[in-house]
């Protein structure tokens, strides 16, 4: 068996669900799984909508037609005149109505709850996987849709639920197994799971990935291919480097840095599951299927540590904390705990005698943490901050790496450098305006020129502290 995971631009049109079914056929053999996206911006829209639903804004009912009629749209171009395009019209509109139903609580209330927020923002797959189904099964491929809130069970971490694997691997094992020992495609919307009692959640954006890397673990997989509208994993986003080139393979953990440090390719928690069951991910791209695209496995303990792709992720906030004279021992705890109790992940973290110094993503709560920290010392908080990262296994070890980097951005405002949680990667943090000319600099530095020796200089370690100036 393998697992098939086709994102939001895959199944954006008529044309490439048509690609889709030709590309499920092709692997027949290999009793394929399919996992399916919303399709492309149809989230963003259903959560636009639950704002607009809060303020008993009047643009929520255009919003809702646009989002009706583009999947109506879409399944008449599929499927002419009959029982295809009849059920599925009647999905479409058994989902608008729920979903009006739920707008219509948002706005009762007006309050927009992470509850109800996983219940409207799970639409999107519930309307796509019907779609794709019957696109194969018109295509004469045995098919089945299955619900994955029958199958993903998660707690109760409403926006990033986190999946139950043993509940969820007996689940896979009991509904999806003898589908595909049948020779049975069935076809599953990722992103969205269920708690034990049946309460909607989602795994985060993006988390479709994810869905696709938990259903191949549980099986479990000889592959999971995460088809997208990429060759593969890149060096860096070719929107910023266009001499960024494709990697054709790379360990699990460094592509599970650079999908921590904001390359879009992967969710970041995909891998997890594959390295536990040790099932290598393949990246491909559906609208090149010809493409080799990238495998993701394990790499050998003696692989050489040589940079292998750019991250970068915008718009992060730079937290700066200056202990009191007499902070004790206790005073990074105190830190770490505000931090973890308002459920705000650190993403880097780097000191020097005057500040301890951490970015962080998810700035949701993060009042919440400054308030908190106010009574730790001094805070600063600065936004519209970025971050890029250089991924490479043991790259963050390497002699000259962290100078290396700076030298080459070095009339840029670095603000910050320091590795991550793990030797894979150096980070630096910049405005967010200066990130992606920062970004092409490492490019050209560490892909685009003739290996050469490095300079020689301290080792990464010593320059992870902070540097300020205006």
């Amino acid at each position: 068996m393998i697992v098939m995971k086709f994102g939001g631009t895959s199944v954006g049109s008529a044309d490439r669900i048509r690609g889709l079914v030709d590309q499920v056929e092709e692997r027949l053999l290999q009793r394929p799984v399919v996992v399916v996206s919303a399709l492309a911006g149809v989230t963003d829209l259903l959560i636009r909508g639950a704002g607009l639903a809060r303020d008993r804004d009047p643009q929520l009912a255009p919003l809702v037609s646009r989002l009706a009629d583009r999947h109506q749209d879409m399944i008449r171009e599929l499927f002419g005149p009959g029982p295809f395009r009849d059920r599925l019209l009647r999905h479409v509109a058994d989902l608008m109505t729920e979903l009006g139903s739920l707008y219509a609580a948002v706005s009762a209330a007006r309050e927009l709850t992470p509850r109800n927020l996983d219940a409207i923002a799970g639409i999107g797959e519930r309307l796509s996987f019907e779609i794709v189904a019957a696109a194969l099964e018109a295509g004469d491929i045995a098919t089945r849709a299955v619900d994955a809130r029958r199958l993903i069970v998660t707690d109760e971490s409403f926006g990033r639920a986190v999946p139950l694997m043993d509940a969820t691997a007996q689940r896979v094992r009991e509904l999806l197994r003898p589908l595909a020992s049948q020779g049975v495609v069935p076809v599953i919307p990722g992103f969205i799971g269920a708690t034990p009692e049946g309460v909607v959640t989602t795994l985060g954006r993006g988390g479709s990935d994810w869905s696709a890397s938990i259903i191949g673990a549980a099986l479990p997989a000889a592959a999971i291919e995460i088809w997208s509208d990429v060759d593969g994993i890149m060096t860096l986003d070719p929107k910023v480097a266009p001499g960024a080139t494709l990697i054709p393979a790379i360990g699990f953990e460094e592509a599970s840095e650079l999908a921590r440090f904001g390359a879009k390719v992967l969710h970041p928690a995909t891998l997890q599951p594959a390295v536990q069951a040790g099932i290598a991910v393949w990246v491909l791209n559906s609208f090149n299927p010809a493409a080799p695209g990238t495998r993701i496995d394990v790499q050998p303990e003696d692989a050489a540590s040589e940079p292998r792709g750019i991250a970068l992720r915008k718009e992060v906030c730079l937290v700066l904390i200056a202990p009191p004279r007499r902070s004790g021992d206790g005073f990074r705890a105190r830190v770490f705990d505000a931090f973890a109790r308002h459920d705000t992940p650190v993403d880097l973290l780097a000191s020097s005698e005057a500040w301890l110094s951490l970015t962080v993503s998810d700035a949701t709560r993060l009042p919440d943490v400054v308030a908190e920290l106010a009574a730790v010392g001094e805070v600063q908080v600065l936004q519209r901050m970025a971050t890029v990262t250089v991924v490479g296994r043991g790259f963050a070890r390497r002699p000259g790496a962290g100078k290396r980097m700076l030298a080459s951005v070095d009339n840029l405002h670095v603000l910050m450098i320091a590795g991550g949680s793990s030797a894979e990667s150096l980070s630096l943090v910049v405005p967010v305006e200066q990130v992606e000319e920062a970004a092409r600099r490492l490019h050209r530095e560490f892909f685009e020129q003739e290996a050469r020796e490095d300079p020689q200089g301290e080792p990464p370690e010593a320059c992870a502290v902070a540097a300020w100036g205006a």
